[in-house]
């Protein structure tokens, strides 16, 4: 009989309602009404990309037709910066809007967020960086993904640019939202690089909350082994017939479970050392993750062995061998993934040179939220070694 004192006390939250249902968003409308029955004006936040697609036509007939009226926001950009956020809190402002809509990747979604945290506010921006500084309401708050990536539709957390190159992060429970809908109809346009890169986020978020130095628990880690099962068992199918919805509803799901799992069980050093690629070199999130991930497990793994090998059975059936070899096993098929979707595997293929190793390293080292759940102490030589290792 397993002693469940053995695991220690842990809190674990989440959105309250998901719905994960092919062709949900068109919808939307009733949803809204059943769950948010006083909303009158919405604004849905999303990009330039994704509003050219045509595929926000639907939510926006439906919710109309429910009776509200719907503003549309899609200055968001990846990376998103203070700028940006600021400007869409002023247009739902003088929308009047009570209900926030997120529509897209993590940017949208994290844009969403703080327009919903700030526009009913008088609080502002700067001083909600950090964890748990965000003070008061928020208007209700629904998350509908477009990627099956970051997991930001049940996160609490929200990513700024806020210099020329540097992020930072509002991490507080107002973040999360009421409702998260997974429609795989809105993703089938993804093309094969993002899909990868996307799933590839998502299954780095699955490992490193498995993996986490602080917070881990037995809840986050069933929905990381879950999401590692989905997002392992259909990535590469997702990227070779991006229009087959089931394998696209599997990526969203894994994706939303891995999201949940990292929300509680923190992400750590390859998502350190994932941020200074984006920030200054302005490569895709998902990618910068893949780009260093096989060197940061190899760097875990005199500490972590025992737990990448749990993984590595998910994602390789049928493993065998000692702690290490399973390990190396869990690399050599990340590895592979990124070969065999074609994304890029070098920081060399990226446009990052020996030169800019330093700044990396640099900048890295000022991800202090992320670095102390690694389960392996980053020094900034450590964090110079692994982008070496990765060029």
């Amino acid at each position: 009989m397993t002693n469940t004192a053995a695991f220690g006390s842990f809190a674990f939250s989440t959105v309250p309602h998901v719905i994960s249902d092919i062709g949900a968003v068109k919808n939307i409308g009733a949803l809204v009404s059943q769950h948010f029955p006083g909303a009158r004006r919405a604004l849905i936040v999303t990009d330039s990309g994704f509003l050219k697609t045509g595929l926000v036509d639907l939510p926006i007939a439906s919710l109309r037709t429910a009776g509200l009226a719907v503003s549309i926001f899609s200055e968001v950009v990846a990376d998103p910066p203070e700028a940006v956020v600021l400007h869409a809190v002023a247009e739902a402002r003088r929308h009047e809007t009570d209900l926030v809509i997120g529509m897209g990747g993590g940017s949208s979604m994290d844009v969403a967020k703080l327009i919903a945290v700030l526009a009913g506010s008088e609080q502002e921006l700067k001083t909600m960086y950090g964890i748990g500084n965000v003070k008061g309401n928020r208007l209700p708050l629904v998350q509908v993904p477009t990627t099956a990536g970051t997991g930001s539709e049940v996160t609490p957390i929200s990513i700024v640019t806020t210099g020329a190159t540097t992020k930072m992060g509002v991490v507080s429970p107002q973040l999360y939202a009421d409702l998260a809908i997974l429609d795989a109809e809105l993703t089938v346009g993804l093309p094969p690089k993002v899909t990868a890169a996307t799933g590839i986020d998502a299954m780095v978020h699955a490992i490193e909350a498995y993996t986490t130095k602080h917070k881990k628990n037995p809840l986050s880690d069933m929905l990381a082994r879950q999401a590692l099962l989905l997002l392992s068992g259909n990535i590469i199918g997702a990227c070779e017939d991006g229009r087959n919805l089931a394998v696209r509803q599997a990526m969203l799901l894994g994706a939303m479970l891995a999201g949940q799992s990292f929300a509680n069980a923190p992400c750590a050093a390859v998502h350190a050392l994932a941020y200074p690629i984006g920030g200054i070199f302005h490569v895709p999130h998902g990618l910068s993750n893949s780009l260093v991930l096989p060197h940061v497990l190899r760097f875990n793994a005199p500490h972590a062995a025992n737990l990448y090998a749990e993984l590595a059975e998910i994602v390789a059936p049928g493993i065998s061998g000692s702690a290490e070899a399973r390990t190396q096993a869990l690399i050599d098929r990340m590895d592979a993934i990124a070969r065999l979707t074609g994304i890029e595997t070098r920081l060399s293929e990226v446009g990052i040179a020996e030169a800019d190793l330093d700044r990396l390293a640099d900048d890295a080292m000022l991800q202090t939220r992320l670095l102390t759940n690694n389960p392996r102490e980053v020094t900034r030589a450590d964090a110079h070694a692994i982008y070496a290792a990765a060029l």
